[in-house]
């Protein structure tokens, strides 16, 4: 079970913010282009400097609590989860409190 702790912990993060796009009308969802353009850019950059870091040996991730499953250049798509489902949740709170605060 440790090795899907990861997913897990970033499947919890969208399952709590998903809400957000229902009651407070955060519309991230509902826009994808849109999504996929802000993310676009720090995805990119992360994945580029985790794959240099990786390939340099400054960066490893632990056996226990990773899948084993990876990308090109040795990345866990568990990071590459990380770089998409935090933003996502970002977006999600930012755009649900100013909704609510009306801006």
């Amino acid at each position: 079970m440790d090795r899907f702790q990861y997913l897990l912990i970033m499947g919890a993060c969208l399952a709590i913010t998903l809400p957000l796009e229902f009651v407070f009308r955060a519309r991230v969802y509902r826009r994808p282009r849109r999504l996929l353009r802000a993310l676009a850019l720090p995805v990119g950059i992360f994945v580029v400097w985790d794959l240099a870091a990786i390939a340099r040996g400054h960066w490893t991730f632990t056996e226990r609590y990773v899948t084993g499953w990876n990308l090109p250049g040795d990345l866990p798509v568990e990071e590459l989860t990380f770089f998409l489902v935090i933003p996502i949740c970002a977006l999600l709170t930012f755009e649900a409190s100013r909704r609510t605060l009306g801006r």
